[in-house]
């Protein structure tokens, strides 16, 4: 299936024009036109090879939504005509515990990438969702409520799961207080997600002027981060703690702010290793954990909650002739909050 996208050659080189063929179609797959992709922050580490060796030429994208306009003789689960949405991986290995378990992102094996990765068959490059078509097993796939803007459902694919899932697994909710670090593509998810979930919400950002974004989103407290003070009054105060900061940041005062039995999840990958007090988590039996993206299942529970509760990401529809001024933007925090390509313009 020929398809027109963007590409990026090696780590140094921008992304441009590139044409390449989809599969053809296999028994249990389903086609779509993608109208819109996500640019999301671990797209542009993975381009310019931030996270280790990358495969070129890399075609990035893991927060697809589009149309299906073919399927395979075994699908059951789509019909043409139908909207359809792709997140991290598009493949596992079906057989271990995870698997089993709906928790495809921890196959035990590995989960195959969307982009920058090779097929389970070892040789074959995966290309992403900065393109106008894709090919995908049905049971990587996800329905897409018809209700919802779908600019602003590409995101969920990646940024929208990757909160979802921890704030599920921990427990938000009513009764329960939360607080989000970082208010940027992740993080103004984890806020319309934990508001809508119940919980009392807290957002701690280095940034002021984003206090009435917070608040629009449904946070009811915000808390600027440099101020000391307003740190040390709110030990032992949450349940949960969401952390989606990538920079390298002292967690400290955050884990002290836990009650007895708390919880702060990594959800930003760091530069370097945490230095961590043990004490501060014998203290009140606190927990440090992570979590990484969501399973299948957990990814349409996800997109059904959003459709009952309208929930997308904000977001900014940029053409693809953008994508490079979108990644400095992305990287110098200039965008509210997530940017999404009109596939269209490929």
């Amino acid at each position: 299936m020929k398809t027109r996208g963007y590409a990026v050659t090696s780590a140094k080189a921008p992304l441009a024009d590139f044409e390449f063929e989809r599969r053809s179609l296999r028994p249990r797959d389903v086609a779509l036109d993608i109208y819109y992709s996500g640019i999301c922050h671990s797209d542009i580490h993975q381009a310019r090879e931030e996270w280790g060796p990358a495969i070129f030429p890399m075609v990035p994208g893991h927060e697809i939504v589009g149309k299906v306009i073919e399927i395979g003789s075994q699908v059951s689960k789509f019909k043409v005509g139908e909207l359809i949405g792709v997140g991290v991986f598009i493949d596992s290995c079906k057989n271990c515990a995870s698997c089993g378990a709906g928790l495809e992102q921890y196959c035990v094996e590995g989960m195959t990438g969307t982009y920058n990765a090779l097929e389970r068959d070892g040789k074959t490059i995966a290309f992403g969702g900065y393109s106008d078509k894709f090919v995908i097993d049905e049971d990587y796939a996800v329905h897409v409520p018809s209700n919802l803007e779908l600019s602003g459902v590409a995101p969920l694919m990646c940024a929208g799961v990757t909160l979802y899932s921890p704030l599920k697994n921990w427990n938000a909710g009513p009764g329960k207080k939360v607080g989000i670090m970082g208010l940027g593509g992740l993080g103004h998810m984890g806020v319309k997600f934990a508001h809508a979930l119940g919980a009392q919400t807290t957002v701690f950002s280095h940034s002021p002027e984003k206090e009435a974004d917070a608040k629009a989103m449904g946070a009811d407290h915000f808390i600027v981060t440099k101020d000391i003070k307003e740190l040390d009054k709110l030990k032992q105060s949450f349940d949960l703690i969401l952390n989606t900061v990538s920079a390298d940041l002292d967690l400290e005062p955050y884990l002290q702010m836990l009650k007895l039995d708390g919880t702060l999840v990594v959800i930003g990958l760091p530069g370097k290793p945490y230095a961590i007090n043990a004490g501060t988590l014998l203290g009140q039996r606190r927990s440090l954990a992570g979590s990484m993206i969501g399973g299948m299942a957990e990814l349409q529970q996800m997109l059904n909650f959003c459709g009952e509760h309208n929930i997308v990401s904000d977001v900014e529809v940029i053409k693809s002739d953008y994508i490079n001024t979108a990644y400095d933007r992305t990287v110098a925090s200039d965008v509210k909050y997530r940017f999404v390509i009109d596939a269209k313009t490929f």
